[in-house]
């Protein structure tokens, strides 16, 4: 698969890139991702999106799938890159299928296990936690993060451009858009300070950047 072939170990191969590149570009959880089926995924057409419908975690050991945080049912656009990476990772995982045979268990898991096993649940945060600790090696080149703080960089970057509040927290799946409010306070509070040069900009008083 294209998509998977940037991963740089064959250890990332059973999620590898579309995992992360979903994650990353949607805001989803984790344990979205990992209840996420190939039939609440929609790839053709002009509106490109997945539903999230659920979550998977650990109880008392045990894999467990339910609800989602807030019980709710949400659909999280794709832009047309994603789209397309899920579309190699589909076409992989059905090579992958014919190989295993009938030992390939049923459901309809987007990320699975290299012989069709629902992902386990810590696979992302230890890839992540390798993949830092091989890109540093001696030096550190780049500061560590966790898995979630791909939710968050997701939301600011969309607040810092000027995605209305209410729009990052459908994405997000929040409750209520003013928990994006409080959660992100440190972001808008720095859009409210540049919104009066913006505003003179768009008045013609302030030059553009480019010009």
């Amino acid at each position: 698969m294209r998509a998977s072939s940037r991963c740089s170990s064959t250890r990332s191969r059973p999620i590898g890139y579309p995992y992360f590149r979903l994650a990353a570009y949607t805001g989803a959880r984790r344990g979205e991702l990992l209840f996420l089926r190939w039939s609440s995924v929609v790839l053709d057409g002009d509106g490109p999106h997945i539903w999230i419908r659920g979550s998977t975690g650990i109880v008392r050991g045990r894999r467990v799938e339910g609800a989602t945080k807030t019980g709710r049912v949400r659909r999280v656009s794709l832009d047309a890159g994603t789209a397309q990476v899920l579309r190699d990772h589909a076409e992989r995982q059905a090579k992958e299928r014919e190989l295993v045979g009938g030992s390939w268990p049923g459901g309809d898991w987007v990320f699975r296990m290299e012989m069709g096993t629902p992902l386990r649940i810590d696979l992302p945060g230890e890839l992540m936690r390798g993949t830092f600790v091989r890109l540093n090696g001696v030096r550190r080149v780049l500061p560590p993060i966790r898995f979630h703080d791909l939710r968050h960089v997701h939301a600011t970057l969309l607040l810092q451009d000027g995605e209305p509040v209410h729009v990052v927290a459908e994405r997000l799946g929040h409750a209520d858009p003013s928990m994006t409010l409080r959660v992100y306070a440190h972001v808008l509070k720095s859009q409210r300070a540049s919104s009066a040069t913006r505003f003179a900009r768009i008045m013609g008083e302030v030059e553009s950047p480019e010009e």
